[in-house]
């Protein structure tokens, strides 16, 4: 059984969040195992960038060890690029992971904590200089990156397709299929272009 933690704080993109959530507890709900928390600094109900309330289960103090941490992105990353609780969750967490992962804006916390250093990275397209100016190696070619244990995503849905693919790590490759089909994951945009 692997234990999921997504991190949640204000103004986070629910996307960001709710998108890889939706893959991990369908694949915990499939197996019949697997523990999806979401992590909050406090239990207050949290609000999302574009309005969503959501409750976290647990403090990031009180979290028990997790398999893969998740960093989502959105506006209130600012905050915690510089939130004492944060950094201090992430250096003593990240190391006892599998998997340390982000999604969009995310990473810019991820290296803010210094667990991105040196390391490719990408982040959502309008953050891409800013990734730039950290200590990383920025891919901008890509919708998600996997660097040793650490995995950033490009953007909300490439959040879906990173989360998909540790399903596929934590168990195996054709379960991940499961898993997609079982959430009809088969993007097919209406205005794609070319």
């Amino acid at each position: 059984m692997s234990t999921l933690g997504l991190l949640a704080f204000p103004d986070m993109e629910e996307l960001d969040f709710v998108g890889p959530w939706e893959v991990f507890a369908a694949a915990a709900q499939l197996r019949g195992a697997d523990r999806v928390l979401c992590l909050g600094e406090t239990l207050d109900p949290i609000r999302c960038a574009k309005g969503l309330v959501i409750v976290p289960e647990a403090r990031w103090a009180d979290a028990p060890p997790l398999d893969v941490l998740l960093v989502p992105g959105g506006d209130g990353r600012r905050r915690q690029m510089t939130n004492p609780a944060m950094l201090a969750f992430l250096h003593a967490r990240a190391p006892t992971c599998k998997w340390v992962t982000s999604v969009c804006t995310g990473s810019l916390v991820l290296a803010a904590a210094g667990l991105a250093t040196g390391k490719q990275v990408t982040t959502h397209w309008s953050r891409i200089d800013e990734l730039r100016t950290h200590p990383v190696r920025v891919r901008d070619d890509v919708r998600y990156v996997v660097d040793g244990t650490l995995v950033t995503a490009a953007g909300v849905s490439a959040g879906i397709d990173m989360a998909l693919w540790l399903v596929g790590q934590l168990h195996d490759p054709a379960f991940a299929r499961e898993v997609q089909r079982y959430i009809q994951y088969d993007p097919a945009p209406p205005y794609a272009e070319g």
